[in-house]
């Protein structure tokens, strides 16, 4: 029997993996997980992530073992660690989930198709959301998305035949890894239990107020799924979180809605947000350019980061209250709800002009969900440089003020305002320097001073944007822009006579995604017979984005 290697990467489960369902069918199957030093040294990866994972990998180990075969774990480069599997056992096919990764995951991914190709083993890749490779433009893709989350559910075989001579091999640990420390004292537990946990509490109790209580960080901790790191590294499929979510709706519509005030609103929400979290991934796995390059050519070269500013934005030491009580937040839990995210990318970008890659980078780090395909494209809308999307400056203070009315969050986040009166808690640099001193909090030395004066700073950055978009030209570049990632389900139309006021009106940037970051079902693929749009792209490859 043909050796059949299953290479986990970010779908650490047994249920509903097709990669292993049908290598299992077709021979013995070795397990394999490769921890990359390289990837884990890029600057979009962090310790936090990584102890998720890890997490992940332990709970998939056992699940593997109590089927006969565990997890087989080897650290190094991935091509290396296949040919050396090859030259001892012979390897009869490759097994993998399609990977909508960064950049640098994309160039490994190529190395391992050539590596594949010239040793004639197949490698076959399936989805595992509801991205489609290949896709040469979006008409019909949202009737396509439906039809991959309605597909049946995969049990996990019932038995692996152990291997001879294999050895597991423990995890490395992050240290070994070359990742520094990274202390998050709130990061949510990795592993399928942790995630099914989640579902079921979500769906069942916490779930109800979704709708309304996702915008405030106040509420959105509890009220939110809290699902995306799982999604993210696939300790739980797409598509069974859409067929749960689908069933208790059904369930709750034959009860009288008497006693299911809420539920129905907040499940039909979630459920957008599930076909958005795709909708996303299929930008950056389109283009994969979008991680480096701005998508609108007027936009590029735009902004030059302060390292100052950067540096105080990444601490939680702007001065502006919500903003650093959102970062430290986010800081102490490696996750903080979507208007949060776009509040603090805004306010990196056009307060404090900062770079979206450099923004970007810090803040794929913070989180324990980061899904490149979600992020880049987020990094972008929020930057004002996707050329298509409504230019959404937020106020903080007023967010803040919205989503926090009595500081409560900022108390709790920021114990040097704790004493300040909630009247001047967003705001603490206009007290007196008597009530400053009352209340134990003197700017600039207690607390800083803002770094920028927030309405001039929004008002400059909105003048240089609309001032791009009258540019000669804009118009037409956007609407190529939209006709290759424009949501078909939008109905967003051609610029023409007042396309581009429907164009700011309408889109992607009015979304209220409650997933941070995620992956994609059921189709194969062999890149040894036909050339992803990825490849036909031609890219930067890693090597070339890191001097871009």
């Amino acid at each position: 029997m043909a050796l059949q290697v299953v290479w986990f990467k970010r779908d650490l489960r047994l249920h509903d993996h097709r990669p292993l369902v049908e290598a299992a069918l077709r021979g013995p199957v070795l397990p394999l997980y490769v921890a990359e030093p390289e990837l884990w040294q890029r600057p979009d990866s962090s310790a936090r992530q990584w102890s998720f994972c890890c997490e992940a990998l332990q709970e998939l180990r056992q699940e593997l073992a109590g089927l006969g075969q565990p997890l087989v774990v080897r650290v190094g480069e991935v091509v290396a660690v296949l040919e050396a599997a090859h030259r001892r056992h012979g390897i009869a096919a490759l097994w993998s989930h399609q990977e909508t990764g960064n950049l640098w995951t994309y160039g490994r991914d190529r190395r391992v198709a050539a590596w594949a190709r010239d040793r004639g083993i197949p490698w076959r890749e399936c989805t595992s959301f509801g991205v489609i490779r290949g896709l040469k433009e979006r008409r019909g893709w949202a009737r396509a998305w439906e039809v991959r989350m309605g597909e049946p559910l995969l049990a996990a075989p019932d038995a692996l035949p152990p291997l001879a001579g294999v050895q597991p091999r423990e995890l490395p640990a992050a240290s070994d890894l070359g990742l520094a420390a990274d202390p998050c004292p709130g990061r949510q537990p990795g592993g399928r239990r942790a995630g099914l946990e989640l579902l079921d509490g979500f769906l069942q109790q916490r779930g109800r107020g979704y709708h309304h209580q996702l915008s405030s960080p106040l509420t959105a901790f509890e009220a939110c799924s809290r699902l995306s790191p799982h999604l993210a590294w696939g300790t739980l499929s797409l598509g069974e979180v859409v067929q749960r979510t689908r069933s208790r709706r059904a369930a709750l519509a034959e009860r009288p809605a008497t006693a299911t005030a809420g539920w129905p609103r907040a499940l039909d929400a979630f459920l957008s947000r599930l076909h958005w979290h795709c909708h996303f991934i299929q930008k950056l796995e389109s283009q994969p350019s979008i991680e480096i390059l701005e998508l609108h050519p007027a936009t590029r070269g735009l902004r030059c980061t302060d390292p100052g500013r950067l540096a105080a934005w990444s601490h939680g030491r702007t001065g502006v209250p919500f903003v650093d009580a959102c970062m430290r937040a986010l800081r102490a839990s490696g996750w903080i709800n979507f208007r949060m995210r776009a509040m603090l990318l805004s306010f990196a970008s056009h307060h404090l002009w900062i770079d979206w890659r450099d923004s970007g980078l810090h803040l794929a780090r913070q989180f324990v969900d980061y899904e490149p395909g979600i992020h880049w494209s987020q990094c972008q809308m929020q930057s004002g440089t996707t050329g298509i999307n409504t230019i959404r400056i937020y106020n903080p203070i007023k967010q803040g003020l919205d989503h926090d009315p009595e500081g409560l969050f900022l108390a709790r986040w920021l114990p040097e305002l704790a004493g300040v009166p909630a009247v001047w808690r967003h705001e603490p640099w206009r007290m007196d320097p008597a009530t400053q001193e009352a209340s134990g909090c003197c700017i600039g030395r207690d607390y800083p001073a803002p770094i920028v004066e927030v309405a001039a700073a929004a008002r400059e950055a909105r003048e240089r944007l609309w001032g791009l978009r009258r540019q000669p030209g804009f118009g037409a570049a956007a609407d190529a822009i939209q006709a290759r990632h424009g949501s078909r389900r939008s109905g967003l139309p051609p610029s023409g006579r007042g396309g581009r006021r429907r164009r700011q009106r309408i889109g992607d940037g009015q979304l209220e995604l409650d997933l941070g970051m995620l992956l994609s079902p059921g189709q194969e693929t062999d890149r040894r017979s036909s050339a992803t749009p990825r490849e036909a792209l031609h890219v930067p490859l890693p090597e070339a984005a890191e001097s871009s």
